[in-house]
């Protein structure tokens, strides 16, 4: 992992199209903007995470429907 100091209003930039610039400072908060191409998602960690699981579930999910129909349509 690269960790980087930065102060309020200064940015760093990933790779070709992504900036990320310190917005704000409040306490133990940093409030982020983020610069990237429409073609990127941008999402906070945790919600992610809860995209992935989603993803993974629905997946599961139309397995089962499939061999259910395979098994009922021989």
């Amino acid at each position: 992992m690269l960790a980087l100091t930065r102060k309020k209003g200064q940015s760093i930039i990933i790779g070709d199209g992504i900036e990320i610039t310190v917005v704000d400072i409040q306490g133990d908060q940093v409030r982020l903007g983020i610069k990237a191409p429409k073609n990127i998602a941008v999402h906070r960690k945790e919600i992610f995470i809860e995209i992935q699981e989603e993803n993974r579930r629905a997946a599961n999910v139309k397995a089962n429907v499939l061999n259910d129909f395979f098994k009922n349509n021989r």
